[in-house]
């Protein structure tokens, strides 16, 4: 038998998010699992976090004890908003048994929930069910399905990323998900490996504009190396370097709709960063804006004068793809 008092999340904490023009206090769960059914994208470094291989009923007691410390340790009168986080697919049966996805529900009900899957799992009948465990009248939409698209495009997800979809799938669970009674948010990812600097942002001002007629929201978030990764192999090698904050600025100010974005990382090495000198104040103008969705703000960001704006306009103008030899 596990304690219920040992047994807890990979991470939870309190923040901010904005909801319909209004902000909201959020909470952040990233419940540990039987780990994603993918595992190979190449920046993500949940997919190692994850149980051993154990029977389904084993796996439900430890996800009702992690629900079981969120509710001790964070009172529902402190939050109006979660945000659910696994290894890989809340929806997925094998990773998230569907006796715990409906304790974790209905522990949460009367918030505005929303839940990251992969597309393939977003069926019309598990979401109508996870809408009426939350659904207590507060929200005319309860529950949000949350896809990491992280591109439009379908060569990019699958050459740079290898995310293991395409975008007719993900427009499918669109469809599954808006039929089971649910929104949908959409994550997008800003310079997967492989890519320039403008290429990054001609792909993400593309992605923004393709995704957003079918998007209750939009979140992008900016790669960052985390550990065991490829990107982290490519990065240590000198071969990939993570998005400037500048081009984040740009890629917000032009986008038709808001966008949030959370630098994590920002300013660090390993994180979104310009020259470590304006870091601070961009990381933080863009977490006002994702909250405010104020763009004054992001165009005097863009006025922000520093020195290594120029290396960026250098980065934009003559970096030139990582290639290798097509003979020997």
């Amino acid at each position: 038998m596990i304690s219920f008092f040992n047994e807890k999340p990979l991470a939870c904490w309190k923040g901010k998010d904005v909801y319909r023009g209004s902000v909201l206090d959020c909470l952040t769960v990233i419940f540990k699992t039987g780990g994603c059914s993918w595992n190979r994208c190449r920046m993500c470094g949940y997919r190692h976090e994850r149980y051993p291989p154990m029977a389904p009923a084993d796996l439900t007691t430890r996800l009702v004890a992690q629900m079981a410390w969120v509710q001790r340790e964070y009172p529902q009168s402190d939050y109006q908003m979660v945000k659910i986080f696994t290894s890989g697919s809340f929806f997925d049966a094998d990773e998230v048994p569907a006796s715990a996805r409906r304790a974790i529900l209905a522990g949460f009900r009367g918030k505005l929930v929303i839940a990251e899957t992969r597309p393939e799992y977003v069926a019309p009948g598990a979401i109508r069910e996870g809408r009426e465990l939350i659904d207590d009248g507060s929200w005319d939409c309860p529950l949000y399905v949350a896809t990491g698209l992280e591109t439009t495009s379908d060569f990019i997800r699958e050459k740079c990323i290898d995310k293991g979809f395409r975008l007719r799938d993900f427009h499918d669970a669109v469809a599954a998900a808006r039929a089971g009674g649910a929104g949908m948010k959409t994550y997008l990812m800003m310079k997967p490996p492989f890519l320039t600097e403008r290429e990054a942002m001609d792909d993400m001002q593309r992605s923004i504009e393709e995704a957003a007629p079918v998007s209750d929201m939009i979140s992008m978030n900016l790669c960052t190396v985390q550990n065991r990764t490829d990107v982290e192999y490519y990065w240590k090698r000198g071969m990939y370097r993570p998005p400037y904050l500048w081009s984040a600025l740009a890629v917000l100010a032009a986008a038709p709709v808001h966008v949030s974005c959370d630098p994590v990382g920002g300013g660090k090495k390993r994180g979104p960063h310009n020259c470590g000198s304006c870091d601070f104040d961009i990381v933080r103008g863009i977490r006002e804006y994702s909250l405010s969705g104020d763009r004054d703000l992001l165009a005097a960001l863009m006025e922000t004068e520093c020195r290594c704006k120029e290396e960026w306009e250098f980065v934009l103008a003559g970096e030139r793809p990582y290639c290798m030899p097509l003979t020997r």
